[in-house]
């Protein structure tokens, strides 16, 4: 009897399949092996031989589209010609930078990423807040003046407030106090930009996930950005506010104190501003901003539910992602 192929909608590539294929498409060593890191958002794997170490990333289907890859890739390659140290997309001998494989689930897409060299800092000094700084503003002035071709999300009130609560609104129907409050913070946050001249805002292409993890410092203090797989399109000071969630979740740690964590994101702002100075209102945003933020991940938890998510997305987890909403706005904003 002839059994056909089960449908899947996530499957793993195989470490040693990936291996030979990449061997052969980029010319790399013989010597070169392949072990998967991560299977989250996309699928990481680490490769390495005796030469260098490389980041391959194979992404869902459901999360990020061909042209929104597409559009990655188009931005990296930007931000490498314009001289910034990111991990950047290589090309095979085919001139290719985006690999297909036609997986159980149908074609999965890859890239070939240059590995970040150095380590992740969590505990930055004053030396390495001011190198962030003044790097993240000269990645701005970058992405504020890249038109891309492919598309990328757009994080605007609609994107980040208002389609996340009509997301969520089915998921929290046994929860009706934390739904209310989410709705009216949204509208709180809504108005409380009416007091501010957005529409001088910078915008641009942001990383929108800027957290230690994403970036490394070399033995020099040299720093390489990665990650950049939920870059897109909107205010400018989106990347300061998620470089604030980093000292937030610090400061509920208990990995640094309240005024330390103010001391050092000061630091790191008056170094951003020395190179790309920031109005009153965009510095005043950022707090609020930050509410949009939690909003929008929590949307992508339960919109990728089916995929990876499901095994902690509890109700008890929810409340207490709406628990952090609170917290955050207690600690940062002032309506």
């Amino acid at each position: 009897m002839q059994h056909r192929l089960f449908p899947a909608q996530y499957s793993t590539l195989s470490s040693a399949a990936l291996q030979a294929h990449l061997i052969d498409a980029y010319q790399l060593p013989a010597d070169t092996t392949c072990r998967l890191l991560i299977r989250n958002v996309s699928d990481t794997y680490l490769l390495e031989n005796s030469e260098s170490q490389y980041i391959f990333k194979i992404y869902r289907d459901a999360h990020r589209k061909l042209d929104e890859i597409s559009g990655e890739v188009s931005l990296l390659n930007a931000l490498k010609a314009d001289g910034h140290s990111v991990s950047y997309p290589i090309t095979d001998r085919h001139n290719r930078q985006i690999q297909q494989f036609n997986a159980i689930e149908g074609l999965r897409n890859g890239i070939l990423f240059t590995f970040a060299p150095g380590k992740v800092i969590y505990d930055l000094n004053e030396t390495q807040l001011h190198t962030l700084g003044t790097d993240i503003a000269k990645l701005h002035v970058s992405t504020s003046a890249i038109t891309l071709s492919h598309p990328r999300p757009v994080f605007n009130f609609q994107t980040t407030l208002l389609d996340p609560l009509n997301s969520l609104e089915p998921h929290l129907k046994e929860m009706p106090e934390n739904f209310e409050y989410l709705k009216d913070i949204a509208q709180r946050v809504i108005q409380k930009f009416k007091s501010f001249d957005s529409a001088s805002f910078s915008t641009g292409y942001c990383h929108y996930d800027l957290f230690p993890k994403n970036f490394h410092f070399d033995e020099k203090g040299k720093i390489t950005f990665f990650d950049f797989d939920f870059a897109g399109h909107g205010y400018l000071v989106n990347d300061l506010m998620s470089f604030l969630n980093h000292y937030f979740f610090h400061q509920l740690n208990n990995a640094i104190t309240k005024e330390q964590a103010a001391k050092d994101f000061n630091i790191f702002l008056d170094a951003y501003q020395q190179v790309r100075k920031l109005s009153a209102d965009e510095i005043d945003a950022i707090p609020y901003l930050g509410i949009c933020f939690h909003l929008f991940f929590l949307k992508f938890f339960y919109d990728h539910f089916d995929d990876w998510s499901n095994p902690f997305l509890t109700p008890k987890f929810t409340r207490s992602r709406i628990e952090l909403i609170r917290k955050w706005e207690l600690m940062y904003c002032n309506f």
